[in-house]
């Protein structure tokens, strides 16, 4: 297992703001051994949540030719038709994945193909698990095209306390199944839409992984 890149800085800054609350607590705060316990063991609670959120487990990619892979770890919230609003402008089957601070939250790519369209859109922060936040909050839209007829748009959308997507594709990239796409830091969404005429194998509740779980054939 190896730590996120984009959790260098958020790892440093959680580690000296717990340095700085240990001293001023030292310095001026009761000595209770009591209150010390439980001040000690919250900040390592802090410290080893925001740590372990930037982990990058080791994973062999399920390459599955006609397949769709999940693109984030979670919990699928929503199966079923939906109008997509951006690109396609017509009706696919949505999928929705909610990824809970617990996740990893390192997203990859569902399938194999090029870039054929990117869209990053400021927003709100609101509850990621409420279907307006895949319209409201800030979200980035990514469109992978294999062929003709077999495209997905998956979007990758900020929640309550997510404060930052990370993207890395351009539009015209070249991308492999199961590679990684960026990350969205702390608690989030990623909504995949897919042709009608897809056969989805998920239903609302079921556990996904990245990389490994299959949402749907083509």
């Amino acid at each position: 297992m190896k730590f996120h890149e984009a959790g260098k800085v958020s790892i440093s800054v959680c580690i000296m703001f717990i340095a700085a609350l240990t001293v001023c607590y030292i310095l001026f705060m009761a000595n209770l051994w009591w209150v010390n316990l439980i001040f000690y063991a919250v900040m390592l609670v802090v410290a080893a949540i925001v740590i372990r959120f930037f982990r990058v487990p080791y994973r062999i990619i399920n390459k599955v030719e006609n397949g769709v892979l999940a693109p984030a770890d979670g919990t699928i919230v929503s199966v079923g038709p939906a109008f997509e609003y951006e690109y396609f402008k017509d009706e696919r089957i949505k999928v929705s994945i909610f990824m809970s601070i617990n996740n990893v939250h390192v997203n990859s790519y569902p399938i194999d193909g090029n870039i054929e369209y990117i869209a990053y859109h400021p927003g709100k922060y609101l509850l990621a698990k409420r279907p307006k936040s895949s319209v409201d909050n800030e979200h980035n839209t990514i469109v992978v095209s294999k062929n003709e007829h077999e495209k997905v748009l998956f979007r990758q959308i900020a929640g309550f306390v997510a404060r930052r997507i990370i993207s890395y594709p351009e539009v015209g990239d070249t991308v492999a199944q199961g590679d990684e796409v960026g990350m969205i830091k702390f608690g989030s969404r990623v909504d995949v839409f897919l042709p009608l005429d897809t056969q989805v194998v998920v239903k609302k509740g079921d556990k996904v992984v990245s990389k490994k779980t299959v949402l749907a054939y083509f």
